[in-house]
């Protein structure tokens, strides 16, 4: 099974979340580690990544305001970031 290293941003949020999403777009821990990773800024889920020896991520970045103003949910944008 395909594993895609990503990061997860929330708008507005005070963390990324970084793990790995599988196939069926299942978000996990990296397999290295026991859980699911928080981090305080995005160069910090960069580096934490690099120290896995992982160079390409996912980025995904999420919004809550259209749900919480009583709309549909915004699409998710996802990027492909290489550091």
């Amino acid at each position: 099974m395909q594993l895609k290293p990503t990061i997860i941003g929330i708008a507005e949020g005070t963390h990324y979340l970084v793990g790995v999403t599988d196939a069926k777009d299942n978000f996990t821990a990296l397999p290295a580690l026991n859980e699911v990773a928080i981090c305080a800024s995005l160069s910090e889920a960069k580096q934490l990544l690099r120290n896995q020896r992982v160079d390409t991520a996912q980025l995904t970045l999420q919004s809550a305001y259209d749900e919480m103003c009583g709309l549909p949910s915004s699409s998710v944008v996802n990027q492909t970031i290489h550091f």
